[in-house]
């Protein structure tokens, strides 16, 4: 059997021009569903937040959610979107079991927000990423396949439905051909998704957990020759549930594709899904248009004609967006344009933030993210904001460092003890017996016995080469587990020796 050889990246981007898209769904944090009065909480029991509406019941009747409709609308303006005067919601008709209507309540060609745009940073520059729609429709219940390897259709023995999701308010923003991001491509998909993602929590609308599937991203690819005036066939890769596999789903399609027409193939256009543990895409089905669906306008709603004056009032109540409220964070923490990169690069912006309002100084809470704990996330191949530890455990963390309880190095163990789930740093420190020694009575015996087992050094610090007196103060913090403080052991080594420091 051949393996594909697959082309190195700088191959690719040397031959083949990418065009990205990325269509992201958002769940908004309302109380109930968007067309009933169910609960929208995530984590109940299979089956128990449903009704004969979002079931679909015969006889049973869709209301619009208010604050589903405000908070899309705040959404668009946030994108810098034109907000619809007039629009309707659509059927979306297709037949799998995750729709118990066999139909999705949506917006096909009157959306609610159109043409926007949002800027990402990206290496230093700026890039524009052009919104075709923001849309809101109602969300899927959750298939679960059961009996097979893999967890799909494919090979399982059973398929069950849970449909306390059916219903959820879902916005759908979709963005227009990213083209000219050349080998940037899977950087500029990530940084737009952590923008997005970012914008959406400053306004309050979703907690946008990817991990719970409240903001879930759908990255289309395509490749053409350089030079060619006409893009590629694109693939649509489904559901990609990080930021970091954002980008890898990008390279990965990339580096596929070209594969496939270097060997003279050709690109079918199709749905592919995404495998966290190899980084790599596999065939889904291929992709419907919107013929497929059959949309028409739904019969039980009334269009929406959103107030002009309602939607100034909101737009006039939008929060200070990311970006500036980014500017204006590199201010206050005294950052360089390189250092605040390297700060976003890592992810850690708000992080930083969170630790810094706990009580840290940001030099000390860039410290951490950016060196230890950005170190973990690296190795264990996770996002910074799930390595293990909260702001509030690094600026607990910090404070006992500053009050002389743990030098550098005992923080550090400490912090593998609150990574490992063994409680917050006080309580490791004390379980541990790890606390600082600075009382000079509990030093003195230390310092004397190596003062004794080391005359040679203890006579050059005599002789007035105080810098020698490092070797003792080495010498005792290995007696003492490296709990001792260094800047008590040297004085009182000097002292001991009878020399000034």
């Amino acid at each position: 059997m051949s393996t594909t050889v697959l082309p190195s990246y700088d191959e690719v981007v040397e031959r083949y021009a990418p065009v990205i898209g990325l269509e992201t769904h958002v769940e908004l944090g309302t109380n109930t569903k968007m067309f009933c009065g169910c609960p929208t909480d995530f984590g109940g029991e299979p089956n128990t937040r449903v009704c004969p509406v979002c079931l679909g019941l015969p006889g049973s009747l869709p209301v619009a959610n208010r604050a589903a409709i405000e908070a899309t609308i705040r959404i668009g303006l946030a994108l810098n979107c034109s907000i619809a005067s007039w629009c309707r919601f659509a059927r979306k008709n297709y037949f799998y079991p995750d729709m118990p209507k066999n139909f999705q309540i949506s917006q096909y060609d009157e959306p609610l927000c159109v043409d926007g745009w949002l800027d990402v940073e990206v290496d230093g520059e700026t890039v524009r990423i052009g919104i075709e729609r923001v849309h809101l429709e109602e969300d899927t219940g959750k298939t679960l396949h059961v009996g097979g390897a893999t967890g799909r259709i494919h090979g399982a023995t059973e398929s069950l439905v849970d449909y306390n999701r059916a219903g959820i308010p879902l916005v759908e923003i979709v963005t227009k051909p990213i083209p000219g991001t050349g080998a940037q491509a899977p950087l500029v998909a990530r940084a737009y998704v952590t923008e997005l993602r970012d914008v959406i929590r400053s306004l309050g609308v979703s907690d946008v957990r990817m991990e719970e599937g409240s903001l879930r991203c759908d990255v289309n690819t395509s490749l053409s020759p350089a030079g060619s005036a006409e893009w590629g066939t694109r693939t649509e890769t489904k559901n990609v549930n990080s930021l970091r596999s954002v980008e890898r789903a990008v390279r990965s399609e990339m580096l596929r594709q070209a594969s496939v027409l270097d060997a003279g193939g050709r690109i079918v256009q199709e749905t592919r899904h995404f495998h966290e543990d190899s980084g790599d895409t596999t065939s889904g089905r291929s992709k419907e248009t919107a013929t497929d669906y059959r949309y028409f306008p739904e019969p039980d709603l009334v269009p929406l004609a959103p107030d002009p004056a309602w939607v100034a009032e909101l737009k006039a109540g939008l929060p200070e967006l990311p970006r500036l409220h980014r500017r204006r964070l590199q201010r206050d923490w005294g950052l360089n344009d390189h250092d605040m990169q390297s700060v976003l690069n890592a992810g850690a912006v708000e992080l930083i933030e969170q630790t810094v309002l706990a009580g840290a100084t940001p030099a000390a809470a860039r410290k951490w993210w950016l060196g230890e704990l950005s170190r973990r996330a690296n190795e264990t191949g996770v996002e910074l904001s799930t390595v293990g530890v909260t702001p509030a455990q690094v600026a607990e963390l910090q404070r006992l460092v500053d009050e002389g309880k743990l030098n550098d190095k005992l923080a550090r163990t400490v912090l593998e003890g609150v990574v490992a789930g063994e409680g917050s740093p006080t309580q490791i420190m004390t379980a541990r017996g790890m606390e600082v020694v600075s009382d000079t009575g509990a030093l003195t015996a230390a310092v004397d016995e190596a003062i004794a087992a080391n005359p040679d050094i203890a006579a050059k610090v005599r002789d007035g080469k105080v810098a020698a007196a490092g070797a003792l103060v080495g010498a005792v913090m290995k007696s003492t587990r490296g709990q001792a403080d260094a800047k008590t052991l040297r004085s009182l080594i000097l002292a001991r020796l009878g020399v000034e420091g």
